[in-house]
């Protein structure tokens, strides 16, 4: 397919699908291309020429309806648009595969730059950069303090036992991933295990919050959170856990994980989560827990991308770099979990 067509999206019956649920929305021939950076769903722009909007749908020749549930992540994103959280307005969830094969959604283009690295920040200097990123925790505060009730998402996940429940997801996908001696990954799960937190009031969970999946405008504010493909009702203090973990440097030469933590003017973990207890109000005493348990689940999933790497079934530029990366991760969590 040409740069313009490209796989996974039929611009044709695109079109006229919109044309017929969305009466003239589009207004010229589609444009579309895809969106690098996504590590599950593919994400398209798409344009007319004079508007743009954004395709997502699940992976090609995905078999796992569950994981890439794009009905899910429209309902989330359709309840949170009328609040003061933001997000992409939605514009249009297609759950027939005649389509473009799978079932997609199409919302809203939402101008802004996701920052993935040290060096694409550093251009901002050191005070936009502290302001990008205390606008991430606020953006935060936002999110968890809205009412899943209140914006028809009271049935989104089952809050109740959710840490023991994550503990145990990722327990088992350890398991699953198991080819060689990892150490300290089992005394981390354990200890994990044996000092879970009482959860605050269930709230909106993003799942993967982190300051590559918002968009950010020229006023360093965020305009938009994307990639709501693990949100679920839970316990907030997960999401501040991941955040504070992808603010700790990992001081790895060639590392294929980026971080931003090391960026001039970027906030110290310490006072990421005090501006989310100011504004939240929430107890923060735990966050070395969910922090640790941050370092757990990562590791864990690179495991298994390292796992897929050995198998063949993973290529590409870093991928052979990945399994050193996990014993770091299991490092840092045990000695967050024992500082905390």
């Amino acid at each position: 397919m040409s740069a313009d067509h490209p796989p996974g999206l039929d611009l044709d019956r695109l079109r006229a699908l919109l044309d017929r649920e969305r009466p003239g929305l589009v207004t010229g021939p589609l444009t579309g291309r895809l969106i690098e950076g996504g590590r599950s769903n593919l994400t398209y722009a798409v344009s007319d020429g004079t508007a743009r909007w954004v395709v997502r749908r699940p992976p090609l020749g995905h078999v796992l309806a569950t994981a890439h549930d794009m009905k899910r992540e429209h309902r989330v994103i359709s309840a949170l648009h009328p609040t003061r959280v933001p997000v992409p307005r939605p514009v249009l969830l297609c759950e027939d595969e005649e389509v473009l094969g799978a079932p997609f959604y199409v919302m809203e283009f939402v101008e802004g730059t996701p920052y993935r690295t040290a060096e694409q920040l550093a251009p901002l200097g050191a005070e936009r950069t502290r302001n990008a990123l205390l606008s991430l925790v606020d953006t935060l505060v936002e999110l968890h303090a809205v009412d899943p009730a209140e914006v028809g998402l009271a049935d989104f996940g089952r809050p109740e036992g959710f840490l023991d429940r994550q503990l145990r997801r990722w327990g088992k996908q350890l398991d699953a991933s198991r080819n060689r001696d990892l150490p300290g990954i089992d005394e981390l799960h354990a200890a994990l295990g044996r000092s879970l937190p009482v959860s605050p009031a269930p709230a909106v969970v993003h799942g993967d919050y982190r300051l590559d999946n918002v968009l950010i405008g020229d006023d360093d504010r965020i305009r938009a959170i994307l990639d709501w493909e693990m949100s679920t009702l839970g316990d907030p203090l997960t999401d501040l856990g991941l955040l504070v973990m992808y603010s700790r440097p990992l001081e790895l030469p060639d590392s294929p994980i980026s971080t931003t933590a090391t960026a001039v003017g970027h906030p110290s973990p310490e006072e990421l989560v005090e501006r989310y207890a100011a504004r939240s109000g929430r107890d923060v005493s735990a966050v070395s827990w969910y922090t640790a348990f941050a370092w757990f689940k990562l590791a864990v999933i690179l495991e298994g991308i390292h796992y897929r790497y050995t198998l063949g079934q993973t290529v590409g530029r870093g991928f052979d770099r990945i399994g050193d990366l996990v014993p770091v991760f299991i490092d840092h969590g045990l000695t967050t979990l024992q500082e905390g």
